[in-house]
């Protein structure tokens, strides 16, 4: 059985941040926002780890959520 897709997208500075990912790999994003972060030619930082790290937290919650009512 294939997991569901999300996405997650950030537009900063005219750059356009698009994440793809599956359903229950959010750990594996995480460290992708990290590597990011660290990356000092990309202009992706901790703020933006931190934003994409709440809507993810949320939309887990969320999906959560919807699966007990």
């Amino acid at each position: 059985m294939t997991r569901p897709r999300r996405c997650l997208t950030l537009l900063k500075n005219g750059q356009r941040y698009i994440f793809r990912y599956a359903e229950g790999r959010e750990a594996d994003l995480l460290a992708t926002f990290v590597d990011l972060a660290q990356d000092e030619a990309c202009e992706f930082d901790w703020h933006d780890a931190a934003v994409l790290s709440f809507q993810m937290g949320r939309r887990v919650e969320w999906s959560r959520e919807s699966a007990v009512t």
